[in-house]
């Protein structure tokens, strides 16, 4: 049997295990851009069967099999012989205990792109403790810079530590390793934790702290909610728009369609900066979000609407670039980024048997 996949890595092929948080969304990602994926699940776990699943195991050939099982690791050693990469996101230690480490694996196939996705990575202190997304954020700096003056951290959703910092390293130190063997002949092991991730994601931040442009406290800063020109305002109707107008060319636009006087309020004048706040919220209560949102439609002024997770499929940019697409009931967010000459696309997904997922690959 062969597949059909379009998209950038059309032809390569992963063995993704079963795993949460990081790992599903790039065995999503590395679909979408034409990677075929088989992912090996526990049985009675191999399908859809949590929220999310619907979305983020999209486009994956899905098997289940027993690892701890003599006959079933062999088999799923037999999957691996044949990939090009490999994503898993056990503890440490865990994949080495079921002869599925990378020692085990490479001995059947040594251009293997071994992906290991953890929160504190293969070794340290950390390597053995359990964590979730908001611990990892925490030791690198990335926590504590966010959030309210005099208020506890704010939790970023799971972009930060899982998605930013797990996700996009390990799918592209997957997507590298996969160059590097084609050219070496030899794969090696992507240990991608998201500490270092996140790490590198603050990397800016720890520029600006370098020359003294950062400081500790919270809503002190320039992309911390600390200037008017940078941060959300309620408008009448108990909405949002956010305001990015850093720029100054871009801040003389956002007075003039404020209608306020850009003589009162230079904009890097931190004495004027409270009553920037005042005037500026006095003037975004006064229309409803959409009023604002039709207001500032076009214009230089770098402003939006704060949309909902429900609303945002259809806003018009999102509509014109099929941002977003309903398949079988449910909204995706569309494939990214876009490629001239291989789209990457949504592929189907199959549950099938070990045989039929070696038959795939012949």
């Amino acid at each position: 049997m062969s597949t059909t996949k379009t998209g950038p890595l059309a032809g390569c092929r992963i063995v993704e295990f079963d795993a949460i948080g990081p790992v599903p969304l790039a065995g999503m990602i590395l679909s979408d851009l034409g990677a075929d994926i088989v992912r090996i699940g526990r049985p009675g776990k191999a399908g859809v069967d949590a929220p999310g699943d619907k979305i983020l195991l999209r486009g994956r050939n899905k098997i289940a099999l027993d690892l701890k099982d003599p006959e079933q690791r062999d088999q799923a050693m037999a999957l691996v012989s044949k990939a090009d990469a490999l994503l898993e996101g056990t503890r440490p230690g865990v994949m080495e205990r079921l002869g599925l480490g990378p020692e085990d694996c490479f001995a059947h196939n040594p251009k293997l792109a071994y992906g290991r996705m953890t929160g504190w990575g293969q070794e340290g202190p950390l390597s053995q403790s359990a964590g979730h997304d908001l611990d990892y954020i925490a030791i690198t700096g990335a926590l504590g810079a966010m959030g309210r003056k005099g208020e506890p951290p704010s939790p970023p959703l799971n972009l930060v530590g899982d998605y930013g910092g797990g996700t996009m390293f390990l799918a592209l130190g997957i997507v590298s390793a996969i160059l590097s063997a084609r050219t070496t002949g030899k794969g090696q092991v992507v240990d991608a934790a998201m500490t270092d991730g996140a790490a590198v994601l603050m990397s800016m931040f720890y520029a600006f702290h370098d020359v003294g442009m950062w400081k500790a406290e919270r809503e002190a800063n320039l992309l911390d909610g600390g200037t008017p020109f940078y941060r959300c305002y309620e408008t009448a109707d108990g909405g949002y728009m956010a305001v990015g107008a850093l720029e100054p060319q871009f801040f003389a636009v956002l007075l003039e369609k404020l209608e306020i006087d850009a003589a009162d309020f230079p904009q890097y004048d931190r004495a004027r900066w409270g009553d920037m706040v005042t005037a500026f919220e006095t003037r975004f209560a006064s229309r409803t979000r959409d009023e604002w949102a039709a207001h500032f439609e076009g214009s230089d002024a770098c402003v939006a609407p704060v949309l909902s997770i429900a609303e945002a499929p259809a806003h018009p940019h999102n509509v014109a670039r099929q941002t977003f697409a309903e398949r079988d009931g449910t909204m995706h967010p569309m494939p990214a980024p876009r490629f001239s000459g291989t789209p990457a696309a949504i592929g189907n997904s199959s549950d099938l048997d070990i045989e039929e997922a070696l038959a795939l690959w012949e």
